[in-house]
């Protein structure tokens, strides 16, 4: 079983993942650790890396054919991505949302930042994303057509999320 989960910064992809991995016990990546990874075969630091994939539309394009190679050669795995359900051939596609003003509290208590400041980048870092997913794959991120189940994790917790997940799957 192949699953994805993308979302926006803030909504709770990571600890929704690692719990689903944990309650159907399969493995996991997101499109941090391919990133990393990436880095480390290139003989770079993460920043050092980051700095060349800014403006790089072959970076993203490799990062996110790796996720479908990845995917494509597991039995069992947990896909985690802003974007990976458009490029991973999967049994579920999951969107996790939250209004932003939660996104924001939980990055800010995350990276210790302030309110005001999360909520700039938020807004920043979305039209960023959005505008490099367009140009550079044809992808509309407020398209949620693509998926099979949409999460308003300001609504629910962690638990109920990935309890709602899990009855999903297992009615599909």
């Amino acid at each position: 079983m192949i699953i994805t989960i993308g979302g926006l910064a803030g909504t709770g992809t990571t600890t929704a993942t690692k719990k689903l991995s944990q309650y159907l016990d399969i493995p996991y990546i997101s499109a941090g650790d391919v990133f990393r990874q990436m880095a480390i075969e290139n003989n770079m630091d993460l920043l050092e890396f980051s700095e060349l994939a800014e403006g790089n539309d072959d970076i993203d394009k490799a990062l996110d054919k790796r996720q479908a190679e990845i995917a494509n050669e597991a039995e069992n795995l947990i896909v985690e991505g802003r974007i990976s359900a458009f490029f991973v051939n999967a049994d579920y596609r999951i969107w996790l949302m939250a209004p932003d003003n939660i996104r924001a509290e939980r990055i800010s208590y995350r990276e210790g930042k302030s309110l005001d400041t999360v909520n700039y980048e938020i807004k920043e870092r979305t039209a960023s994303e959005r505008k490099r997913y367009q140009e550079i794959h044809d992808i509309d991120i407020d398209d949620l057509s693509i998926y099979d189940l949409v999460i308003n994790t300001g609504t629910f917790d962690t638990e109920t999320t990935v309890n709602i997940i899990l009855n999903c799957i297992e009615k599909k």
